[in-house]
């Protein structure tokens, strides 16, 4: 059945610019030339509802068009949407940074500048990005610091080191878990059976992500107080010592 691209977009329920931007991208296969008219079938339509699926679950156009293209099979995208599912929890809503501020109190033009350093890393869920509950928390912890006497200034310096330190030590998990867990368990998998596949890097990934999140935030913890304690035995009172011991043995 050949359709025109008003009919496709009205059968797919979306817009004409949609249907020719899906095209643009490469989501969508070029129609078949009539003269000047371009002629769309049920290929097409199909197509469109299997990118509108797989952007109600979050995923990017980029990764979308690697998963239409065959880039991507059904284990991978099974990962695909299990990390996008970590990335935002259903209660949660996308914040911009003014709605950030404002349930913060933090003027706006200073937290452009705290996320232009890295200390404040937007949530990405398919083409949208913005915040959360959780980095309004990062946020008042990061008002509380400067309450306390830290300049901005050094601040900023610290969370620019952190963040580029932290991402190194990001891409190593993840090139670690592709090595070690990914390509094993796909050169294991049994053929024809991507469910099984799927299943069992999805939960690999379920397993690692929490394990390796609590190995980091406690090694940093670790190490910061051991810090601060070796700091304040050349510097400090005998109350301050004996105040960050306790904290150091809690």
């Amino acid at each position: 059945m050949d359709l025109r691209v008003e009919e496709v977009a009205k059968r797919a329920g979306v817009t004409v610019d949609t249907v020719r931007y899906y095209q643009a991208k490469g989501l969508l296969p070029a129609p078949r030339r009539q003269g000047r008219v371009a002629l769309y079938d049920e290929s097409h339509l199909t197509r469109i509802e299997r990118i509108r699926a797989l952007q109600a679950r979050g995923f990017t156009l980029a990764t979308i068009a690697r998963v239409v293209s065959g880039e991507l099979d059904a284990a991978d995208e099974a990962l695909v949407a299990a990390l996008t599912r970590e990335s935002l929890h259903d209660e949660d809503r996308l914040l911009s940074l003014a709605e950030l501020a404002a349930r913060t109190g933090i003027p706006e033009p200073l937290l452009v500048a705290i996320a232009h350093e890295g200390l404040l890393v937007p949530h990405r869920v398919g083409e949208e990005s913005g915040y959360t509950a959780d980095d309004v928390a990062v946020a008042r912890a990061g008002l509380a610091l400067l309450e306390q006497g830290i300049p901005l200034s050094d601040l900023l310096a610290l969370a620019r080191a952190h963040h580029e330190a932290t991402v190194g030590v990001a891409r190593q998990a993840v090139e670690m878990f592709d090595a070690h867990v990914r390509q094993p368990l796909r050169r294991g998998a049994v053929p024809d059976d991507d469910e099984a596949t799927a299943r069992h890097l999805v939960e690999a990934f379920q397993t690692l992500l929490p394990a390796t999140t609590m190995l980091v935030a406690h090694h940093f913890t670790r190490v910061l107080l051991d810090c601060a304690l070796e700091h304040i035995e050349h510097v400090g009172t005998p109350g301050e010592l004996s105040a960050v011991r306790a904290e150091a043995t809690r």
